[in-house]
């Protein structure tokens, strides 16, 4: 039997109501919030079984002794679709920032990649068909 089960990500932000808005918008669904009314200091969203989580770099700090880093490059969330393109277009005209635009990667992706409001990367990625 594994010791181990249901693996999560954990983002640190200066603004977990922000970063937590900006995955709602990409589809993500809140399954828990701390505290559940004002201003959060963790928010949990899901994704078609997948669990990501804000926790709020004051809190990680004071509640238990870390000393995370708020920003730059520190992980990568990675969201397949079916259009690369298409997300890429989407996300970047809505504000989030183009780091490298679609290109095929290994001869069977196409990836692209932005970043959320904390700068953490995102990439997008879909297999081509018949590659």
């Amino acid at each position: 039997m594994p010791m181990f089960h249901a693996p999560q990500v954990i983002l640190f932000s200066e603004d977990v109501t922000r970063a937590a808005a900006f995955y709602a918008g990409l589809g993500f669904t809140e399954a828990f919030r701390v505290p559940t009314e004002g201003e959060p200091i963790h928010v949990d969203l899901t994704l078609d079984g997948y669990r990501i989580g804000i926790a709020s770099v004051a809190s990680t700090r004071d509640d238990h002794g870390l000393d995370p880093v708020p920003s730059g490059q520190r992980a990568a969330v990675v969201l397949w679709t079916d259009d690369t393109a298409a997300a890429y277009a989407k996300l970047t005209t809505d504000g989030a920032p183009a780091l490298a635009a679609p290109h095929v990667w290994l001869d069977r992706l196409l990836i692209a990649w932005t970043a959320d409001p904390d700068g953490n990367p995102i990439q997008l990625v879909q297999h081509l068909p018949g590659r």
